[in-house]
């Protein structure tokens, strides 16, 4: 099962290139860019491990796109990456824009757990298939 979270995540996966330019699109419009990546990729997972410090005053996507490579050594084909971009403006102060740049090899999806609780009322939860197993060998 494919996570769709963000912004390109019904596309096909970006390549270095393409992300490059959409990292340079942010720097661009003075955003903050910070790279996370996380093994528990829960809808209401939204605070992944952060790699590094946002990076505020990066002249160039080379410099995220550096920080990118090193994470993907340490985590890629165990973890989720993603980027994201704040952007620090008065009355916005908010993620403008994130998207998902690597997955693990093998995604188990989510299961949807169904309960009956007080008189007619119906509870669902959402599992996640990784999250079963302990924190550091889901993948």
């Amino acid at each position: 099962m494919r996570i769709t979270q963000g912004a390109f995540s019904f596309l096909p996966d970006l390549t270095d290139a393409q992300i490059t330019k959409q990292v340079q699109y942010c720097i661009d419009k003075g955003w903050a860019v910070n790279i996370e990546f996380t093994d528990d990729p829960h809808p209401r997972n939204t605070y992944w491990e952060m790699w590094g410090m946002p990076m505020f005053d990066v002249p160039d996507a080379a410099g995220v796109m550096f920080e990118l490579q090193e994470c993907r050594k340490a985590y890629a084909g165990r973890h989720y990456i993603r980027v994201s971009a704040f952007d620090s403006t008065h009355t916005w102060e908010s993620v403008r824009l994130s998207f998902i740049t690597d997955r693990p090899a093998d995604e188990p999806g989510f299961s949807l757990d169904r309960q009956e609780i007080d008189g007619r009322n119906i509870r669902y939860t959402t599992r996640s298939y990784a999250a079963a197993k302990p924190e550091g060998s889901r993948y």
